[in-house]
This record gives structure tokens, C-alpha cells and sequence, in this order.
């Protein structure tokens, strides 16, 4: 049997006397039951009079503004899938606060404070970092409504976030690797020298398929570098030894580099949990880095900050260094410059050149000694 996945629909499943087994379809925000099968004449029938009902019910009000934002084609083919999934997630908590509010009341100046206390009653049971974004959902929902002219203002535009959080000099160290690597399972091994060797973004690493391996590079789109319906560009990575040899000695058990031990897609909120129990392990909860007064937590996207720094260390110019992490080159050089205050690499690099390098030979040769002192008549003493 054939299950179809339909928006705001669900099924339910009945066995009958004779044995056989019915499939009920209903319209999750009305309960109503849709006849027929996804399809159907009779069922897209039922389905457009539920979406009606819900459309009336909430006609001029917050809940109507979500649904035609969250079925625009600037949400639907202009915010990347992860994006759409976190937004609707983040309006449907706004819809069971707000939901009922009238439109007009969303004109109205005085709305930002009842905004900014829900985020505030959000932040002490959730976080700073989730009431932040809720209203960030908000608010790009209220400028699609200003674009469209259902709103004359975004009222929450310009507002202050709660979390704050400077990374920009965190990076991971050769020994807080190593001790990763001692206790991490051999698919979390796989992600780090993969992040490690390409400088590439989590959510970019758990899609990656092999049919992105060339043997000798790796092609990928970013998915954060797409824009307005735009496929981002293509980034050609060459592979290291070391990453051909990880990956030339990897079983294809599916369409995608990085799985589980039983060959399954190695979804984000897994994969984090099991990143997260392996940090513990290695007792990497907190680490402390040269130059930092408190110790600072590591996370798996210090590791493209990292990578950075190696290729920089290795030799690479900016521009080198952006044709494969698919930075801008001014991302590359704000990171190189706050990045590398925790690693030693070109500061090593830089004199062992100018310990070898013809030009500074003159320098080299430099010797301290003690001055001698000048005669009585001006001239220095033959005898000393």
C-alpha cells in the first residue's frame, strides 16, 4: 500500500470483520473526515472545503496571516528546507499565543511590547537563543506583509536579541581532536574529517551523497548559499590523502557519505545527540584556548573556523581558502583575523622564514657585544 504525505492531513487505520484494512483520511486543524482517497475527486473535494472552513475561521486574524505567508511562493521557493521546517515550527507556537489577534491590532505601535513579553516568558522556559528566533519568524512574516501592503509596518523590526554569542575565536586545537577522536564511534570519526578537510557545514555534510565524490574532489552546493530560488554555485573541493583514503575505504551502504551503523541517513537532532554524548565522553563540555580568561564549549561548526586556520597555516592565500569553504573573501579574512589569535602555526611559519630566507641573512648574523668607548681626543683607543 502506497502511503501518500499530504499537509495538514492525516490517516487512520481500521481492520475490518472480514479481515481487511480501511484507511480513513482527516483534516488535522478542522478533525473533519476526508472521503475518498488522496487524489480523488471526492477527497480534494472535502479537502478544499476544510481548508475553506479554516480560511474563514480565521479570516483577519494572525492565524490567517501565517497560513498565506507559510503558502507564498516566496516562503515555499525562496527559504531553504530547513528554514521552512524551523519557521513553521516557531509560528505554530506564535499561533497558539497570538493566533486570534486581528490584523489591525498588529498596526498598532503597542503590539511590540506584548511581542517582546511573550519573548521574555520564552526565554526563562526555553532559552534566549528560542525566544529570539520566534520573534525572528515574526518579523520576516510581518515584512512579507508590509511588502504586500496587508500591514503599513513590521513593528518589530530592529528588535534587540537577548542571545549573544562571540565564537569567533574559537577553534579546535590538535589535542581536543585527538581526544575526540579516541572515544568517537567510527561514523562521527567520518564527520569530523570530513568538516576537518573541507570546512563544510553540518546540514551540507549529512546530505552530501556520493555521487558528489569524484575520487579525486568533491562537488557540492551549499545550502545556505542559495538565494531567491537560485542554485547556489557549484564548489569544487580537492581531497586530501587522508580524506581519499577514509573515503576509498568506506562500504556505499546508501546514497549518502555519512550514516548510522545500519546504513541510515543520519538525521540533525540525532546526529547531535550522539555529538553531544561524545563531547562528554571525551570530556571536551568545556575546554580551555590560549588567550581566553573562561573556558568556552566547542561545537561541531568551530570545525569550519578550523579548517580555515589550517589552510591558512598550510600556506593558502584568502582566495584560496574561499574557492573551498565557499566563503565570501571578506568572511575569510574577518575570520582569519579573529581566528587566528588562538593557534601559533604562522607565527612559527612566519620566522622559520625569516630564519631561511636570503634576504634577512643580514639580520640573522646580528651578535650582541659591548660598545667601546671613545679616546680622550675623540678617537677610539688602538688598545681596546
Amino acid at each position: 500500500m502506497v502511503r501518500a504525505n499530504i499537509e495538514g492531513v492525516f490517516p487512520t487505520y481500521k481492520t475490518l470483520k472480514d479481515g481487511t484494512r480501511r484507511t480513513y483520511w482527516y483534516h488535522r486543524a478542522t478533525g473533519k473526515r476526508l472521503h475518498g482517497e488522496p487524489g480523488e475527486p471526492e477527497f480534494i473535494a472535502d479537502y478544499a472545503a476544510a481548508e475553506k472552513l479554516i480560511r474563514d475561521r480565521h479570516a483577519g486574524t494572525l492565524n490567517s496571516l501565517i497560513r498565506s505567508y507559510t503558502t507564498s511562493i516566496e516562503f515555499e521557493q525562496k527559504l531553504a528546507a530547513s528554514t521552512q521546517a524551523e519557521y513553521k515550527r516557531m509560528l505554530t507556537k506564535a499561533e497558539t499565543e497570538f493566533g486570534t489577534m486581528p490584523i489591525a491590532a498588529l498596526d498598532d505601535p503597542r503590539v511590540r511590547k506584548d511581542l517582546l513579553d511573550w519573548r521574555e516568558k520564552v526565554a526563562r522556559k526555553s532559552g534566549q537563543r528560542e525566544a529570539d528566533n520566534r520573534l525572528s519568524a515574526i518579523s520576516a512574516m510581518l515584512t512579507w506583509c508590509v511588502d504586500r501592503g496587508t500591514l503599513t509596518a513590521n513593528h518589530l523590526r530592529g528588535f534587540k536579541r537577548l542571545y549573544h554569542v562571540d565564537r569567533s575565536e574559537i577553534i579546535w586545537l590538535p589535542e581536543h581532536i585527538a581526544a575526540f577522536m579516541k572515544v568517537a564511534p567510527i561514523e562521527l570519526q567520518r564527520a569530523l574529517i570530513l568538516a576537518l578537510h573541507t570546512g563544510q557545514r553540518e546540514g551540507d555534510l549529512l546530505r552530501l551523497p556520493w555521487s558528489a565524490y569524484k575520487g579525486e574532489h568533491i562537488e557540492l552546493r551549499q545550502g545556505k548559499a542559495r538565494r531567491k530560488g537560485k542554485s547556489a554555485p557549484l564548489i569544487h573541493i580537492p581531497c586530501t590523502r587522508a580524506l581519499r583514503r577514509m573515503l576509498d575505504g568506506m562500504k556505499q551502504v546508501s546514497t549518502l557519505i555519512l550514516t548510522t551503523k545500519t546504513g541510515q541517513s543520519l538525521k540533525p537532532r540525532y546526529f547531535n545527540t550522539l555529538w553531544d554524548r561524545t563531547m562528554t565522553k571525551a570530556g571536551l563540555q568545556t575546554v580551555s584556548l590560549p588567550g581566553l580568561d573562561e573556558p568556552v564549549e566547542l561545537h561541531f561548526h568551530d570545525l569550519r573556523g578550523t579548517a580555515v586556520t589550517l589552510l591558512s597555516e598550510a600556506g593558502c592565500t584568502p582566495q584560496q581558502i574561499a574557492t573551498i569553504t565557499g566563503h565570501s573573501l571578506k568572511t575569510v579574512y574577518r575570520i582569519l583575523e579573529r581566528y587566528l589569535a588562538r593557534t601559533h602555526g604562522l607565527a612559527e611559519q612566519a620566522i622559520f622564514n625569516f630564519e631561511h630566507s636570503p634576504r634577512t641573512k643580514f639580520a640573522n648574523r646580528l651578535q650582541t657585544g659591548t660598545a667601546k668607548a671613545p679616546s680622550r681626543n675623540g678617537k677610539r683607543n688602538a688598545n681596546q
